[in-house]
């Protein structure tokens, strides 16, 4: 069962408004809460929605990612006027930090390979990572190390995001003489093998 409660406490608490779209699926499941809502997302199973782009979608279809559950959670403060804010952050990620990644990064030589985690930040400073099996605040577990982070709008989920990382992804392999189109295969493999 899933008792921690500390990344909860930094989120800021509000009642849900009856007149905003958002909200109103929030609490057709008497949900009247922010804290409540939040606490409901990260209890939804991992996994990714039949439009990866639509975080609308994290409720009726029951799961979300990283970046699904975290754009709802931001749009929702943001239809409130509250200081979330969606985040991106560019990290290695390595059998360590994602188990089952390990065998596909050595057949490609590579011990590690940039991807991309969605989480929130609170007032310009409070990470709050709502998509481990314990909530994460501050230092989100093993990702806490990121090459970079910034805003993303809930809306840029996707060819936004993916054009980030992309970017980061060419950059990162021309630095140590790689085929940027060979990582982001070797990227794509990696997800494939974990959406299994």
């Amino acid at each position: 069962m899933r008792t921690s409660t500390h990344p909860f406490v930094t989120l800021p608490e509000f009642p849900l408004r009856e007149d905003e779209p958002l909200a109103r699926g929030f609490l057709a499941l008497g949900l009247g809460s922010f804290e409540a809502a939040a606490r409901h997302v990260w209890s939804l199973p991992h996994g990714r929605n039949s439009d990866p782009t639509d975080f609308r979608l994290v409720l009726p279809e029951g799961r979300g990612t990283s970046g699904t559950k975290h754009a709802l959670l931001a749009a929702l403060a943001r239809a409130h006027g509250q200081p979330v804010e969606l985040t991106l952050g560019i990290y290695e990620m390595h059998e360590r930090n994602t188990p089952g990644v390990g065998a596909l990064l050595e057949r490609e030589g590579l011990s590690g390979i940039p991807e991309a985690h969605c989480y929130l930040v609170v007032r310009h400073q409070r990470r709050v990572d709502l998509t481990r099996e314990e909530p994460a605040s501050e230092s989100t577990a093993a990702l806490a190390c990121f090459f970079e982070e910034g805003p993303l709008a809930p809306e840029d989920l996707g060819a936004p995001l993916e054009e980030r990382l992309r970017a980061f992804v060419r950059n990162w392999a021309k630095k140590r003489g790689l085929d940027a189109e060979r990582v982001w295969r070797t990227r794509e493999a990696c997800r494939a093998a974990l959406g299994r």
